[in-house]
């Protein structure tokens, strides 16, 4: 199942993935696919994050890849240029939203007060993302802080764990949540892309309205 997110077109659940070396990118990419869940977000926290995209969009048919942690208007170039669909940042800075939309290119600003959610809805954007969501008081903050805001959508970000996803997806508001428990780096450095496709599957599962039997391995979220 997917929601519109501007022009795009989002799953409920987006893995946030760091990837220290672009060969890991490819699999874990194909991992999470064949799990359910045709997207990923590659976190330009890495020397590899450029490569990275080029690679998944190069050679994984079917995923919409996009560039998280993006700083910078020159970040923005670089991750369009390397294949990136959508563009996430951990806050809010106008040029760099102006400089996605000046080259056609979503961005999903960092949110956390009614401030910042005022300035981005003064700007005209209906999606953004809430970080980092569990430190700021979880889906109980987020449907307090998005009350004043009708028609914004959310993408929860931070702390989210397989066990915390249902309080967030059954909030209207919330378009999607990111997380980087569906593929730590560690797993990825171990290269257990068979763990990364179940966790994905459970995510999916419980993004359908199921719930996993048991608590699955995994950790919790911590970056953007």
């Amino acid at each position: 199942m997917t929601v519109s997110g501007g022009a795009l077109r989002l799953p409920r659940v987006i893995p946030v993935v760091v990837i220290q070396d672009a060969d890991r990118a490819v699999p874990t990419a194909r991992a999470l696919l064949e799990g359910g869940i045709p997207c990923v977000e590659i976190t330009f926290r890495t020397s590899a994050a450029a490569e990275a995209l080029h690679r998944i969009t190069a050679e994984v048919e079917g995923v919409l890849v996009g560039a998280g942690t993006v700083l910078t208007c020159e970040q923005v170039d670089l991750a369009r240029d390397s294949g990136a669909r959508f563009i996430v940042s951990p806050g809010f800075d106008r040029r760099v939203v102006e400089h996605g939309r000046a080259n056609e290119i979503p961005v999903y600003p960092g949110v956390c007060t009614p401030t910042e959610i005022q300035r981005a809805v003064g700007m005209g954007l209906d999606v953004v993302k809430f970080f980092p969501a569990e430190p700021m008081g979880g889906a109980s903050f987020l449907k307090a802080v998005s009350a004043p805001f009708p028609g914004l959508r959310f993408i929860p970000t931070g702390g989210i764990t397989l066990q915390l996803l249902p309080s967030y997806l059954n909030l209207d508001q919330v378009l999607a949540c990111g997380g980087s428990w569906l593929a730590p780096s560690a797993w990825i450095a171990e290269g257990a892309y068979e763990r990364i496709r179940e966790e994905a599957e459970r995510a999916v599962a419980i993004a359908s309205g199921d719930r996993p039997t048991r608590e699955p391995p995994g950790g919790v979220e911590r970056t953007s």
